[in-house]
């Protein structure tokens, strides 16, 4: 068996971070979960209880050095991770959360371990919304994916966060430098750091983010509320796979190791097969 590890990097998102950690302690155990948190004034959550967890000096001023400073450090740490026998070590932002498809009949765990992984493999993304009208706040007590059906399928979110050697992310995972992508068959990335119109109003009134330049990254990204709101939801397995095959061979101009889908704005509903994963 594979000895497969997760890791991320957090400010302020306990949120997110108590559902990361739930997640991906039932697929792969927390004692292989490896949580850095971005500044010392942090505190460290009993629910992290059982994960590595390591308070450090705050990364950068601004969104821009934060990013690059937080996914060199991250960089660093899954090359350090590797050196300690890790297998296949997965980065993810503390809102994403990584799965096969229910129909494989796989965990995540089972998946990796039956997938042949070059140096990076990564997972169709899917940046879920709130359907307003329909979908009330987000809550912890339940599954997200009983609260959540509806997703922008999104070129920015499949990211190259599985790796399976040393190498160097891309700001935010969204790639692995010097090297090509290849998303993986039936797998999927679910981001929903934009998918609670309350969670998204709260960001915009947190003093940290503001002082940073977060204001206006925030409210581009909080237009997914605003697509799959408005835009009709077309048929998941459909479109899953054209996306796939778009972002194969489709990619932008200013970088050849990124997927682009040529500036389509699809809208999915997830299948019923979905509701009980996270």
């Amino acid at each position: 068996m594979k000895r497969i590890c997760a890791i991320t990097m957090v400010r302020n998102d306990d949120f997110f971070l108590q559902k990361w950690v739930e997640y991906y302690g039932r697929e792969i155990g927390r004692d292989n979960l490896y949580i850095f948190f971005d500044g010392t004034d942090q505190v460290i959550p009993d629910f992290c209880n059982g994960a590595h967890t390591e308070l450090v000096e705050k990364i950068g001023t601004n969104v821009v050095s934060s990013d690059k400073g937080r996914i060199r450090f991250l960089s660093a740490k899954a090359s350090a991770l590797f050196a300690e026998g890790y297998d296949i070590v997965i980065g993810t932002d503390a809102d994403e959360y990584i799965t096969p498809d229910p129909k494989t009949g796989q965990t995540l765990s089972q998946y990796l371990n039956t997938h042949a992984i070059g140096v990076a493999l990564s997972a169709l993304g899917l940046d879920f919304g709130q359907r307003l009208g329909d979908e009330g706040d987000l809550s912890l007590d339940r599954p997200f994916l009983s609260q959540r059906s509806y997703a922008q399928l999104g070129s920015r979110y499949t990211k190259a966060s599985i790796v399976a050697k040393p190498c160097v992310w891309g700001s935010g995972f969204h790639r692995v430098k010097c090297h090509n992508f290849n998303i993986g068959s039936d797998l999927y990335l679910l981001h929903f750091g934009y998918s609670d119109k309350r969670l998204i109003e709260s960001r915009f009134n947190d003093a940290d983010r503001l002082s940073q330049g977060w204001k206006k990254h925030m409210h581009k990204r909080s237009r997914t509320i605003r697509y799959v709101t408005n835009k009709k939801a077309r048929n998941f397995d459909r479109w899953v796979l054209r996306a796939r095959v778009c972002q194969t061979y489709v990619r932008p101009f200013y970088a050849w190791n990124k997927p682009a889908m040529l500036g389509m704005r699809i809208v999915v509903k997830l299948p019923e097969r979905f509701r009980n994963v996270l």
